[in-house]
């Protein structure tokens, strides 16, 4: 063998043993962050979205960095965002509807991450949206309710915006399902009585309402805010609780029947290797029980068997697409047609949705 050939031998073993090997595994690890918007025991929103990056580490494993900032407000968002993207992070989430124009302002400036924005409707090439079809956990929850024979229900509501509507409505259109396949009589003008907190989650404002529902012979509190102070001032009166987001009963609020739960793992999961592999596309993400979004909580102890079966059922039918729960006819409070037989609310009503159906008593404040 020549010097010449030997030398060239050489040279290839040397860099075969320097250079890693093609698995993912062996190369950088994918950066992700997450900005948050409150404390990750916040027991609600927060603790949701850190129970998807907990399921995200755990199926990634060591092919993933994970970073997470707590208690990112508007106005701090965007000193987040670009310290990640500065620091080299390639997938960017921003978890809250407040988030949107400050990931939006960085996306410009860093066209090669990629961000993704919980609940908000902008969009650029490098900037995704995603959310969840949570009505559809609130009409099991209603459904649920209204086998049981509740049907003097006070929800304790969030924001007068659409999406805590369409959950209002959606939880009023089961609970309508459930009470008439009960054969229970009910006053159709006040199945389900809305009181507002004008917040996303504010604990002493949330008891109150709820002692003060309970007060008025409510038979039923319904939690929409972040926290589940709520459902707990509802056991406390006596009154059997629902719960949202995350699972009441485990944070203290035993009487709970049902909670309806954000699944975010999933996407974050599918959302990770698509950029892994480059396949990462700019688009809006609407899925529910289909793509495991949502999820019900355990059912508590009071909630019977049959009834049980029945929304197991209901629930099977969302996850196989089978999504009809605004199909009309649909009414408003004023008895006005929403929606005639035969037709339904489209995903562009839904997510615009400034109504209140008919069993619903209540205003939609300015």
């Amino acid at each position: 063998m020549n010097k010449k050939l030997q030398w060239l031998l050489v040279c290839i073993t040397a860099i075969c043993l320097l250079v890693p090997g093609t698995s993912f595994s062996a190369e950088k690890k994918l950066k992700v962050a997450f900005a948050l918007l409150w404390t990750i025991d916040d027991q609600g929103w927060t603790t949701g979205h850190y129970r998807g990056i907990e399921y995200l580490r755990e199926k990634m494993g060591d092919q993933i960095e994970v970073a997470y900032t707590e208690k990112v407000r508007a106005a701090d968002a965007e000193r987040v965002f670009r310290g990640y993207a500065e620091k080299g992070f390639d997938l960017i989430f921003g978890t809250t509807f407040e988030h949107m124009d400050a990931l939006m302002r960085v996306a410009k400036d860093y066209p090669n991450i990629r961000f993704e924005h919980c609940s908000g409707y902008k969009t650029s090439p490098n900037m995704g949206n995603y959310f969840t079809r949570m009505y559809q956990g609130e009409y099991l929850a209603g459904y649920m309710a209204g086998l049981m024979g509740f049907k003097n229900v006070g929800t304790v509501a969030t924001q007068p915006i659409p999406e805590p509507i369409r959950g209002i409505n959606a939880f009023t259109i089961g609970l309508i399902k459930g009470l008439d396949e009960a054969g229970v009589q009910y006053d159709s003008d006040k199945l389900n009585t809305v009181v507002w907190l004008k917040s996303w989650r504010d604990p002493i404002k949330e008891t109150t309402l709820a002692e003060t529902l309970a007060a008025r012979k409510h038979d039923l509190i319904r939690q929409m805010a972040d926290t589940p102070d709520t459902s707990k001032a509802a056991c406390a009166a006596g009154v059997p609780a629902i719960g949202y987001g995350t699972d009441a009963a485990l944070a203290g609020a035993d009487c709970t029947l049902v909670s309806s739960l954000f699944n975010w793992g999933p996407y974050y999961v599918e959302t990770v290797k698509a950029v892994m592999d480059g396949t990462w596309e700019l688009r809006q993400y609407w899925k529910g029980f289909e793509q495991q979004g949502i999820q019900l909580s355990p059912f508590g102890s009071k909630v019977p068997q049959d009834v049980q079966t029945k929304v197991i059922a209901e629930m099977e039918k969302l996850s196989q697409g089978e999504d009809h729960i605004f199909a009309g006819p649909l009414y408003d409070q004023d008895g006005k047609v929403l929606y005639a037989q035969g037709s339904s609310a489209s995903d562009s009503d839904l997510l615009s949705m400034r109504v209140l159906i008919k069993g619903v008593k209540g205003n939609i404040p300015q």
